[in-house]
């Protein structure tokens, strides 16, 4: 098993501490703090908040919250101010934290493989209704997110919420984040191996635990035995990838050190060949290196990503084997190319079991409470009792016998829930957006449910896989550099000199087939009301110049500049 000292000093030998601060590497003897998270984090570890939340400030109120607590260590808990109404993207980067503070809270529920019973879906709409105003948004990382979420009401809803054996630890904050793994794992007829046991192991050992609650930044992980690549392992820290070794037979593929936000990087291969049962002795052991290694002198150089590119893959793997692990990794062979464009499982598929799963698309992941009930009503009236997020902000039900396949899929569209959705409502994502997020300076959830219906409207025979992300600035929590079409929001000048919501415009990103960030043209910004007329113009040249079978990221590479403004 890999070590998992519980205390900074106990992460390696005693030895004196060199005066130099360097990166603040615990392993290398650099314990002080070196910026106020550290200090905070130091002073006491984000997993003990919440009895302080129980205890003093649900019954106290916002005002009695701890300044370290309310915009630090809640976020342990799932817990983020939301950002005040009425406050416009010119003033994001300009005004104080507590200025922007609004005082209510986004609750984020962890949501680990995307996998949910109708009861918990049931509990999860409930707690929608009755406490964050019906807000619902699925994440593109499997999670749900409230909104108007009081103090006064938090401890309440852990409650309802740990009845069903749902959390939000660790949801948030610097800390092992919500697992993404294969929607279908164990249910699709062309799985190559089931992550589950595996992912459910390391919930087991990490959750909660506090030899893993100080991390030097977020440490987001993918699990996916499926051949469609379907869980972004390429921008995940740890990616446990499905292959099949000519040896050995089923097991994963290892990658680390992918990010995206300011400063993006696609994960590496470590060229090692899992089992299935030596995966969370091995997920432990990298995330052990990021905490004992990693940089915590700068929070935007903090991530498993930047140690990765400075230490490279081979010097990895060797720090993995020799200091963490005890023993060497099977060499294994890189995962196939994806067996599908669309990777979402939107539509009718078969399982293994003879049933089916029915896929369907929300616009850009804004549901609501109500429709969240509503689904796990219409999933057990056809019988299954079964539901999965996806990391497109998409939705699944699970075992459906197929004379019921049909009635369901109907009822979906009912609700304006589409399990045969037009590429653009299958392929547009959004970010939370200056509604609710701090760091925003645009609208994004509502303008890209307009574009969706403008771009039906006026592209009607568009039929080929296309991705559009809608960022409200510049973290790209919406993926905007891996997109065919990423939009990054920013503040310009229109035509007669006002200042406007725009963006700026990414083309040709990609994951899984040939992954690669966006080409950026020169000077290429649009504004929010002339974005339906770009994409319509990019889209049709596209129709015009592609060659037989080519992706629209491949034209994006070949075409002029001109063919992209």
């Amino acid at each position: 098993m890999a070590a998992t000292p519980q205390n900074p000093a106990a992460a390696t030998p005693r030895r004196k501490v060199s005066r130099h601060r360097g990166e603040g590497q615990w392993a290398v003897g650099h314990l002080t703090p070196l910026n106020g998270n550290e200090q905070f984090k130091k002073d006491d570890d984000g997993l003990n908040v919440r009895t302080r939340i129980e205890t003093i400030y649900s019954k106290r109120g916002f005002d009695s919250i701890d300044p370290n607590d309310l915009r630090g260590r809640m976020r342990w808990w799932g817990l983020y101010t939301q950002r005040k109404p009425g406050i416009d993207g010119g003033k994001t980067a300009v005004l104080e934290p507590e200025e922007l503070d609004d005082r209510y809270f986004m609750l984020r529920v962890r949501i680990d493989g995307g996998a949910l019973t109708t009861r918990q879906l049931r509990v999860i709409g409930e707690i929608s209704q009755e406490f964050a105003r019906g807000t619902a948004d699925i994440t593109d990382r499997q999670n749900v997110q409230y909104h108007w979420i009081r103090i006064e009401d938090v401890p309440a809803i852990w409650e309802r919420l740990e009845a069903v054996g749902l959390s939000t630890v660790t949801a948030c904050g610097d800390t092992p984040r919500v697992m993404i793994g294969s929607p279908v794992a164990g249910i699709a007829e062309d799985e190559i191996i089931d992550g589950t046991p595996a992912l459910e192991e390391i919930k087991r050992r990490v959750l909660g635990n506090k030899a893993y609650s100080n991390l030097p930044r977020k440490f987001k992980t993918a699990i996916s035995g499926s051949p469609v690549l379907d869980v972004v392992h390429e921008i995940n820290d740890v990616a446990f990838v499905g292959v099949r070794h000519p040896e050995h037979g089923p097991g994963f593929d290892l990658w680390v050190g992918g990010g995206l936000s300011t400063n993006p990087k696609l994960g590496v291969r470590l060229g090692t060949w899992v089992p299935s049962e030596d995966v969370p002795d091995v997920y432990e052991g990298v995330l052990s290196i990021f905490r004992d290694y990693g940089y915590r002198r700068l929070r935007n150089r903090a991530r498993l990503k930047f140690l990765v590119a400075d230490w490279g893959p081979e010097k990895f793997r060797q720090v993995l084997e020799d200091e963490y692990l005890g023993r060497r990794l099977t060499d294994g062979p890189a995962p196939e190319q994806p067996s599908q464009l669309w990777r979402d499982h939107i539509g009718v598929h078969r399982q293994q079991d003879g049933r089916f799963y029915v896929g369907f698309a929300p616009r850009v992941g804004r549901v609501d409470g109500t429709t969240l009930t509503k689904i796990a009503d219409l999933a057990e009236a056809h019988g299954s009792g079964r539901v999965r997020t996806t990391v497109e902000q998409k939705m699944i039900v699970l075992d459906v016998e197929e004379d019921r396949v049909d009635s369901l899929v109907e009822s979906l569209e009912a609700l304006d829930l589409s399990a045969r959705p037009s590429p653009f409502r299958r392929g547009t994502m959004a970010c939370t957006g200056i509604e609710f997020c701090k760091l925003a300076i645009v609208e994004t959830k509502a303008r890209g449910a307009s574009l969706i219906d403008e771009l039906e409207r006026r592209i009607p025979d568009f039929d080929e896989p296309i991705t559009i992300n809608l960022n409200g600035c510049p973290n790209a929590c919406a993926r905007i550099q891996v997109a065919d079409i990423g939009l990054k929001g920013q503040l310009m000048l229109d035509g007669e000199g006002r200042q406007v919501e725009g963006y700026q415009v990414h083309l040709g990103g990609a994951l899984g087939l040939e992954a690669g960030f966006g080409r950026k043209v020169r000077g290429l910004k649009v504004t929010a009301d002339e974005l339906p007329d770009y994409i319509e113009r990019v889209l049709k040249r596209f129709q015009e110049q592609r060659e037989d079978g080519e992706r629209f990221a491949a034209w994006v590479g070949r075409a002029p500049e001109e063919a992209l403004s």
